[in-house]
């Protein structure tokens, strides 16, 4: 009968686990990387798109709601902060732009709604 442990030298099996052992503490960093160190949300058009928010405001026309332009006029420079307008997408608001009331938008992430907050803020471009 052949054993397998003597084929091979010693020097070699213990590379061949060091190196498996290194492949998984490396994946395992990877991962808990990803959870303590979330990557901030990108807003653009599509993150826009997937919440929906196009359904009520476009890039610079008045809908139902104000435009990006307008919404980015209003808060820019300094005349508000992304986390006021990060609140006013959670929460919703009325009588800030009109009668129409904007409505809570609870599904959308607190990171998701920051980073839209300041796309907007910034021009949304």
């Amino acid at each position: 009968m052949h054993d397998r442990n003597k084929a091979v030298p010693i020097s070699r099996r213990t590379s061949a686990r060091r190196r498996a052992l290194v492949g998984v503490l490396a994946s395992a960093m990877v991962f808990w990387a990803g959870i303590a160190l979330p990557i901030r949300a990108s807003a653009s058009p599509a993150l826009t798109q997937r919440y929906l928010c196009i359904a009520c405001h476009q890039p610079v026309a008045k809908t139902a709601g104000p435009s990006w332009k307008d919404i980015g006029a209003r808060y820019g420079e300094g005349k508000g902060t992304a986390a006021q307008l990060a609140a006013s997408i959670k929460n919703g608001s009325a009588g800030k732009w009109g009668a129409m009331p904007m409505p809570a938008q609870a599904q959308v992430s607190d990171a998701d709604a920051q980073a839209i907050a300041q796309w907007l803020i910034d021009g949304a471009k």
